[in-house]
């Protein structure tokens, strides 16, 4: 009965937990990308501001997004959404990496359920290593993380197990 199974997504990439500073450059880059669009987010309902970047393959071109908030809920864009459609009205649909940054005391926030599946749509075939820091308040953007700083190292597949590309 495992044929029942085939196509669905299963992670390739190991979840950890790895201090920012051992991080590579371009896992860097993500995260303080996404830091600093986090800070134009439109959250006045909520106050909490979410920024989120994806780079686009094969030319590594980071596209950003933050979250904008309706007074009606349910036409608010998530960040993740707004740097993705970004890129796709573009001209690109392929991505080798996601980073997504906002804050809640002793937690990593992670992409909700809508943005998971629309990570999922161009994720194709690909489990897309996604990292996933916290944006704390009284750090300077210039430096907004510090060496020591946790980042959850995970990916599209391990945030949507089993998930579906198309029928």
């Amino acid at each position: 009965m495992t044929h029942l199974l085939i196509g669905f997504s299963q992670p390739e990439i190991k979840e950890t937990v790895a201090n920012f500073g051992t991080l590579d450059a371009t896992a860097k880059e993500l995260l303080l990308s996404a830091h600093a669009v986090r800070q134009r987010a439109y959250a006045p309902y909520s106050n909490f501001k979410v920024g989120a970047a994806f780079r686009a393959t094969p030319s590594n071109i980071i596209f950003t997004g933050c979250n904008v908030e309706n007074a009606a809920f349910t036409p608010t864009a998530c960040a993740e959404r707004t740097a993705l459609t970004k890129a796709i009205s573009e001209g690109y649909q392929k991505f080798s990496t996601g980073a997504v940054v906002a804050y809640a005391p002793d937690v990593f926030t992670s992409p909700c359920g809508v943005c998971r599946q629309f990570i999922r749509e161009f994720a194709g075939s690909t489990d897309i290593p996604i990292y996933i820091a916290r944006a704390i308040a009284d750090r300077s953007p210039d430096q907004p993380f510090l060496d020591d700083d946790p980042v959850l190292c995970t990916s599209i597949f391990n945030l949507l197990p089993n998930s579906f590309h198309t029928y």
